[in-house]
C-alpha cells in the first residue's frame, strides 16, 4: 500500500484493535486513537504509530489533527470505529448517559472527519470508512440512544460523499451484526443464543469478516463506493 497512512479510533480492543494489526500487516502505516494503548502485532511495529486520547475531549481534536499530520503526513484513510453501546431504558437513563453516548458516537467522528477530510480533499484522494451497526436499522431492546447515534451516522456518511466525491474522497458506512467484543459482554447466555438463532448463518459475525469489508474500501477497486452502507451481519437483518 505504499505505507498510506491511515488513522483509526478505537484501537484499544475489539474491531479496532484486529483492524489496526491487519492493516499493519497489509502495508498500511496505522495510527491509532484510544484511551488505552493498543499492542500491535510484531510484525511491521514501525508501522504503528499510537495517540492515548479522550475523543470526548472534542474541543481538542483539532490540535490532535494538526499534530498527526505534521509527524506523519496526510492521512489517506479514516475508519471512526469508537463508540459506546450504554444499555438502558430511555426513561431510566441519566441525562449524562445520554449526552456521553452521542458526544462520542456522533459528534466526535464528525468533528475528527472535519479536520482529517481537509488533508484529503488537498491530496484529491482519500476513504472515510465509519463503523455503524445494524441495530441502526433493526433496533434492539434498551439501545435506542445507540442506534439513534448509530442511524445518524449512516445520514451523515451519504450527504458527506457528496460534499467530498468531487474531490475524490469516498465516504461509506460498515454496518456489522453482533460481534465478540466488549460491547457484547455483558448479553446474557440466552439472548446471545436467540440472536444467533436469528441469524441466517446461526452465528454472531466475526470480526475477520468486517476487517474484509474494510479493506475491501480502503482498496482502489471501491474507488467507485460511496455514499453506502456495506452490512456484515451473519444475515441478521435480511
Amino acid at each position: 500500500m505504499n505505507n498510506k497512512l491511515v488513522i483509526i479510533s478505537g484501537t484499544s480492543s475489539g474491531l479496532g484493535l484486529v483492524v489496526a494489526n491487519q492493516l499493519i500487516l497489509d502495508g498500511y502505516s496505522v495510527v491509532g486513537i484510544s484511551r488505552r494503548k493498543l499492542l500491535p502485532t510484531k510484525q511491521n511495529t514501525d508501522n504503528y504509530y499510537h495517540y492515548e486520547f479522550d475523543l470526548n475531549n472534542t474541543a481538542e481534536i483539532p490540535s490532535l489533527v494538526s499534530e498527526i499530520v505534521a509527524r506523519h503526513g496526510k492521512p489517506y484513510g479514516l475508519i471512526n470505529n469508537a463508540a459506546i453501546g450504554s444499555d438502558g431504558l430511555l426513561p431510566t437513563m441519566h441525562n449524562s448517559e445520554i449526552i456521553n453516548l452521542l458526544n462520542l458516537n456522533i459528534l466526535s467522528p464528525m468533528i475528527l472527519t472535519k479536520y482529517i477530510s481537509r488533508k484529503m480533499l488537498e491530496n484529491r484522494d482519500g476513504r472515510i470508512i465509519n463503523i455503524s451497526s445494524i441495530i441502526a436499522r433493526t433496533g434492539y431492546k434498551g439501545l435506542s440512544v445507540y442506534a439513534a447515534s448509530k442511524s445518524a451516522l449512516e445520514g451523515f456518511s451519504r450527504s458527506l460523499a457528496r460534499d467530498l466525491g468531487p474531490r475524490g474522497v469516498t465516504v461509506n458506512c460498515i454496518a456489522p451484526g453482533f460481534m465478540s467484543t466488549e460491547m457484547t459482554e455483558s448479553l446474557k447466555s440466552s439472548n446471545v443464543e436467540s440472536i444467533k438463532r436469528r441469524s441466517a448463518l446461526g452465528k454472531f459475525t466475526d470480526l475477520n469478516e468486517v476487517v474484509g469489508g474494510i479493506q475491501y474500501l480502503l482498496s482502489p477497486i471501491a474507488s467507485g463506493v460511496t455514499g453506502t452502507t456495506i452490512t456484515i451481519d451473519s444475515g441478521s437483518s435480511a
